[in-house]
Order: C-alpha cells, then structure tokens, then sequence
C-alpha cells in the first residue's frame, strides 16, 4: 500500500474537483500531514494572478486518519475567471512552521505554487473534439487540371510533374515559395469518399485566399479563393458535399498580418486600389504601423513580406470580425464551420474574445482553435499572460505537448514522462479544452512523423535534406512505431489529427520537404489500412469519442490507459520495449478489436514494440 502524502492535487482525496475549476464552484482541499510533525494549524494561500492579489484561509483540523493529522476546507473561491496560484501553510502551537508547495516542505524562498485555472461556463460544440481531423496543404494534396498562374499575384509557376521536389533553393537571398503543383479545392471533393473511409469528420485547411505564395500565410485578398484552388462557388459546393457525408470545413485565419502583395498593402501596385504602401489617403493604411513610411514598418518576425496589422485598428477588427460581412462570419457563411488562428499568440486576448462572438452570433455550433506550442493554459507572450481556455476566447488548442511527449516516448523516452506531460494538461485545461484538443503527430511546421520516427538525426542544411531518405531498415523502425503512434493518436482524449499523407507513409525534413505532393498510387497499403482501422474504431466506439481517461500503466516502456463511458470502454496497451509486458484489466472481459480474440483473464500480455487494443461493451 502507497504511503499518502500530504497534498496531492491528482488525488480526489486532496482536491476536489480534479483539474480547473469552474466559476461559482465549491473547491474542497485536504491536507495529510504526519501526526508526529505537530502541525495544529494549516492553511491554503491563494494568489490571484489577474485580479492582483492574495488571500490566505485556514483549514479546519477535522481529525486524525491513522498517523495522520486531517485538515479540509471547502469554499466557493471565484466568481468571475481567474489564474490562481496556490500552497499551503502549516505551523504549531508554539509559532514553529513551514510551507508546502510542490516541491515538498520549505522553511525559506518562494514557493513553487499549483495552478489552479478558473473558467467560465461556455458551451463547446461535440462534434471537433469527437471526430478526426485531417490537415490539407491545399496546393499539395490533388490536381485534376494544370493551371495557367498568368495574369495571377505572384511571379508564379507550375510544376508539370507532380512528384518533382518543391523548389527550395533562395533566389536573390529568399526562398519566394512561388512554385506551384495545381491542387485545387474540387481535387478535394474528388476524394471525400477516401477521406470518409479514414473517419475524418473535420477537414482543416491551411490557407485557401488568394495570396503569392503556395503557402497562402501571406493572404492578399481574405475575400477571394486563391484562382488557382477555384472559385468561391467551389468551396460552397464542397462544404456542402462534405457535410453530406459527416464531414465540416475548418479554416485557417491568418489575422496578425497580411502579404506586402496583398490589396492591402499593394507594395508592388499589383492592385489598383490603393494600399497602405502607395498612398498615406488609403483606407488600410492605418491598418499597418510605420516608422518611416512607405519603406520602414512594424513586421511578422522582420519578414518585409509580412507587415504585421494593428488587431486593434477599428476598421480592421470591422473588417475581420465584427461587421456584418466580416471575414469571419461571410466564410462561415458560405459553408465553413469554424476557423484555426494561425500565430493566436500574436493575436490580442479582446481580438480573440470578439472573434468568438462574432463566431458563435453567426454559428453557434463553430469552432475556434488556436495555433499555440506551449501549454496554452499559462502562456505568456509579450510579457502578457493569456487568457486563452477561460470561456471567452479559444474553444480549444493544438496539442504541440501531446506531439512532443509522444515522439519523445516512442524514440525510447519512458512512459511516466508522457503521462506526467498530459496529465498537466488534463489538470489545466478545462474539460471541455482537453477533450477539444488538436492532437496530432506532424504539421506542416514540423518535419514528417515517419521522418522523425526513422530515429536518426536529420542531416543540417538544406541541401542535405532536399535527398535525405531513411533507410530501408530505419524506414522499417519508422513504421513499425508510427503503427503505435497512430494508435495512441487515435484513442487519446481531443480529436486526432492527420497531416495529409502521414496516412500514406510520406517522409520528409523540415519545410519545404514534409510539404511534398501527396502519392496517390503509391501509398503504404498497409499503413493506409491501419488508419482507416483506427478511423472506423473511433467511429464506432463512443467510449473513444467521449469516454473519460484512465491511465492503467506508465513504467518505463509500457504505456495503458482507458477511455471509458458508462456501458462501454477501450483500452489501449502500449509496449515499446524489447521485451514482452503484461498489463492488468479493469475488471476483465475484454476483447482484441483488432482480431477478435476474447480475453479469458484480468490480464493482458503485449508484445515487443507493439500495441493493442482491447474493448469491452458496445453500447453507444
């Protein structure tokens, strides 16, 4: 039997409810100090980040348990949101004492605090957190016709062969990005019907407007369809045929700057309106801010083909947000059914808060997710802590922790570090952001999953990494664990999502390289049919869709947990070991979901470098 400690915010015996807290709701706390430390007095400290101060209330001593003196509280700390820092004081009758933070006892310094993130209710729609998510780069996933760029922004061309490499190499000292290989909006709707068979409910796009670039995060015109994906017609039509088969459109809102190209800006006078760079009469051109105009201006990360826009100009949150054809509201009009914020560090908290209402007074059933690499609960950017997940602002975030910890773990990281990683997740987020969550294995920021899997370091400099290949016997470990990252993926809590063509066993280094064509005709068979397994498994099992989480093991390389639901559970057993493992059952009678196979015991064994999973119950 575990020896207590004294506080443990993970136990319901401690705090209680486990995780944030909601607004308005009682929060109870028990502390468990050792009899013979002498502790008759012992209180909480609370610090309220936002609202500036701090509050400290004693815990009544409620008894002993065994060798342990018992001290409870329970209050009703919060009304409005809040990021709340909180640990405990213990002293004696004779004033000697010591405070406890996460890191133990202490007699001296600061204490190291548990967070505790209070949030407003909200209501968040089912329907991203319960499905799958596949990411399109749109330019690279299917041509049906070779366009013509001419007479389009951009010094434009196309490959004629769809299998060449993207063009990386600078010209006059910058990569343009101005290659193209043709995908379009209705290369899509050609393939729903495969996209359907992978499970994928939500379909995300990077940047489809019109813009320069083939990545489209310069936007130049945020009403128009880029030409070369198709018309704004097209889009309508797909996110109609989409949705006949369970399936909505999710896009990609680049809002914290624009393209020096853009109608906007119009640093080359391809627009013949007047841009913010041509003339100081424009109407967008206190949209940018300058230093010295025309050629000095404030810019994304110093990229002169990014000026940044001022999020807080009330012509432009009009433009975006709030006007009755705003960007924001016309695209989910026309079909779409939430937006991803690209950079939602850069974007003001008041921006992101008017984006939602405006969201939410258009669609009430939309999302919005935001683009942040750390734990968004606690991100500070700008000096300025954000309020991401407290009800106002984002409806959920993409999981760059659950990438990084899962990787991490696979490439012979022990499974108690990927536990503790989204355990601290779990216990920051509120339930609904966790379950909401943008799982995912690869981007297209990040170098190609089975890439990183191969387990070799990536070769330094572009040149290298324009021909770098895995091995056979690397790209043999590669799919062996992406096997097992797909299953994690796609049983873990939040929606998992699938960069177009991991499905398919596509390798790739770091930008432009993991943003090849995708290779209809060529894919791993296999791999592709372990996907759509997966995708059919979430499908047809609510207890992945919305089941609660409980982790079964985490040593070393074995990794189980659960997901369960009152008449219906699955359990995923991981062992990315050597050697075989054995993993104990919540109360038996499981199956293999995968062969079928009826489990006669309370145990389970897993073979090296594999996973299983296991069901019990069909209820839904």
């Amino acid at each position: 039997m575990n020896t207590p400690s004294v506080f443990d915010s993970r136990d319901p015996r401690y705090k209680q409810p486990y995780g944030a807290l909601l607004c308005g709701k009682e929060w109870s706390l028990t502390c468990r100090p050792l009899s013979s430390e002498g502790f008759t007095h012992c209180s909480v400290v609370i610090r309220r980040e936002f609202a500036g101060h701090e509050m400290e209330a004693e815990m009544p001593f409620t008894g002993f348990q065994e060798d342990r003196a018992v001290f409870s509280l329970s209050l009703i700390p919060f009304q409005t949101p809040e990021l709340a820092w909180y640990w405990f004081r213990f002293w004696r009758d004779d004033g000697t004492g010591c405070l406890l933070d996460k890191t133990g006892y202490r007699s001296a310094g600061d204490p190291i605090p548990w967070q505790l993130t209070v949030y407003e209710e909200s209501r968040t729609p089912a329907w991203f957190g319960e499905g799958v998510t596949y990411q399109i780069f749109p330019d690279r996933y299917c041509r049906l016709d070779l366009p013509d760029p001419a007479g389009l922004i951009g010094e434009r061309w196309v490959h004629q062969d769809w299998d060449d490499l993207p063009a990386w190499r600078p010209e006059d000292g910058e990569v343009k990005n101005r290659d193209f290989f043709g995908g379009s909006l209705a290369g899509v709707a050609a393939h729903l019907d495969d996209l359907a068979a992978l499970g994928v409910t939500t379909l995300y796009f990077c940047p489809i407007f019109e813009s320069a670039s083939n990545h489209r995060y310069n936007t130049a015109d945020y009403t128009k369809i880029d030409p070369m994906l198709g018309t704004e017609e097209d889009f309508t039509r797909l996110c109609a045929k989409a949705r006949e088969k369970g399936i909505r459109v999710l896009l990609d809102g680049v809002f914290n700057h624009t393209g020096s190209q853009s109608v906007y800006f119009n640093a080359d006078g391809f627009y013949p309106t007047l841009g913010a760079a041509q003339s100081q009469d424009s109407p967008y051109y206190h949209w940018f801010q300058f230093s010295d105009w025309p050629g000095s201006y404030d810019a994304w990360w110093g990229i002169s083909t990014l000026p940044n826009v001022r999020e807080d100009c009330p012509d432009y949150v009009n433009y975006i947000i709030t006007g009755q054809d705003s960007i924001v509201k016309r695209w989910l009009r026309a079909g779409a059914s939430g937006w991803r914020l690209d950079v939602a560090d850069e974007l003001p908290d008041e921006f992101i808060e008017q984006l939602r209402a405006a969201l939410e007074e258009t669609d009430p059933d939309a999302m919005v997710i935001g683009e942040v690499w750390e734990d968004a609960s606690n991100k500070i950017s700008y000096s300025r802590r954000r309020k991401y997940l407290q009800g106002k602002e984002l409806h959920g975030v993409m999981n760059y922790p659950f990438r990084t910890a899962l990787l991490n773990y696979l490439l012979d990281g022990p499974a108690e570090d990927f536990k503790e990683a989204m355990e601290t997740i779990r216990e920051n987020y509120p339930p609904a952001a966790f379950y909401s969550a943008m799982n995912f294995l690869g981007t297209h920021d990040t170098p190609r999953v089975l890439t990183v899997l191969g387990g070799v370091p990536l070769p330094e400099g572009r040149d290298a990494q324009s021909t770098f290949h895995l091995s056979p016997v690397q790209r043999e470990a590669g799919l062996e664990r992406l096997h097992v990252a797909a299953a994690i993926l796609f049983t873990f809590p939040g929606s998992p999502m699938v960069y177009y063509g991991d499905e398919a066993g596509m390798e790739g280094a770091a930008d432009p390289f993991n943003r090849r064509t995708y290779p209809w005709g060529h894919e791993n068979q296999a791999l592709l049919a372990w996907f759509r397994r997966l995708g059919q498994l979430r499908k047809d099992r609510a207890s992945l869709r919305r089941g609660e989480l409980r982790w079964l093991e985490a040593q070393g390389p074995l990794l189980a947990y659960v997901r369960e639901t009152c008449d219906e559970a699955t359990a995923t057993l991981v062992n990315a070991g050597p050697e075989e493992r054995t993993v104990s059952l919540p109360g038996g009678g499981f199956r293999d979901l995968c062969t079928g196979e009826s489990l006669s015991g309370e145990t389970a064994p897993v073979p090296p470098y594999s996973v299983r999973l296991l069901g019990r119950g069909w209820g839904d």
